[in-house]
């Protein structure tokens, strides 16, 4: 009779786990759709595009669409430009919001609840309000159209997202653990980054990962703050070509598709890093 009872809820759930995983296998064809359309449209030749139209498998694969637009953009250099500036930004963001939320939610600084509420209001801010002040500082400093001028900017803001998440989760650090720290000797700036974050990775690492892929999805500021080609980034290079409205639907295809590539290929080697991040978090 015990077995047959604990048997029974399980049974039970089966069907219910089969609906959820079939659920989330729709959702996530009907997510790739568009990239899957995307990617044959890329592949599709001038003359194959116009017979079969847009839904239809290529006749033979086209590769001249993607190579055209790489040499017309230089679209090399763009990818630099947004590797650069991302990568650039997600590490310091993180050291940034790491170092400021210690201060916050371990260093206990006196008005931590307004330095965080600052934090807050910074990222409610519309980047609409922010670009004028940002054009103005960055044209009287003599850095308006180099690249050093957009990593300061987003390191800011993303750093202010950062300090304002992280604050929250050090405040909650064990203190037996920074007090065993202290009592063996260590000093602060040791305790930071021999304890604090070594245990607060899986958090930074997910971060680190957000920041990357946000900077190198912005578009505003990067459009008015880059304004020569050999600065642009891949979001800027994109909107800009295809405002002149010089490219027929496979070039644009092969554009989108190049556009969103690497942020895909960025996410998916660190996949593990986010999905291990997200589970340390959700058991804390």
């Amino acid at each position: 009779m015990t077995t047959i009872a604990t048997r029974t809820p399980r049974r039970r759930r089966d069907p219910v786990r089969h609906i959820v995983l079939a659920v989330l296998v729709v959702i996530a064809v009907l997510t790739l759709i568009p990239f899957a359309l995307v990617a044959v449209n890329a592949l599709k030749s001038p003359s194959d595009y116009a017979q079969r139209g847009p839904l239809r498998l290529p006749e033979t694969v086209y590769f001249k669409g993607i190579v055209d637009f790489w040499v017309r953009v230089d679209f090399g250099e763009k990818l630099w430009n947004s590797t650069v500036i991302s990568a650039s930004v997600a590490v310091l963001a993180v050291l940034v919001s790491i170092v400021t939320a210690y201060a916050l939610g371990i260093g206990r600084i006196k008005g931590r609840m307004w330095i965080i509420a600052i934090f807050l209001l910074a990222n409610l801010m519309p980047q609409e309000a922010l670009v004028y002040p940002l054009y103005f500082l960055a044209k009287q400093v003599d850095l308006y159209d180099t690249r050093l001028a957009v990593i300061i900017i987003f390191t800011a803001i993303q750093s202010a997202f950062g300090t304002y998440l992280l604050s929250s989760v050090l405040s909650a650090f064990p203190r037996e653990i920074l007090e065993a720290a202290r009592v063996d000797g260590a000093s602060r700036w040791q305790v930071l980054w021999r304890v604090v974050v070594p245990m607060s990775w899986p958090t930074l690492s997910v971060l680190l990962v957000f920041f990357f892929i946000w900077t190198w999805n912005e578009f505003f500021i990067p459009l008015v703050m880059l304004i020569s080609n050999e600065n642009q980034t891949v979001p800027v290079a994109l909107g800009v070509l295809q405002g002149q409205r010089l490219m027929d639907a496979t070039t644009q295809s092969a554009s989108a598709l190049l556009g969103i590539l690497p942020a895909v290929v960025f996410f998916l080697i660190f996949q593990r890093t986010l999905t291990r991040g997200i589970a340390v978090g959700a058991v804390k």
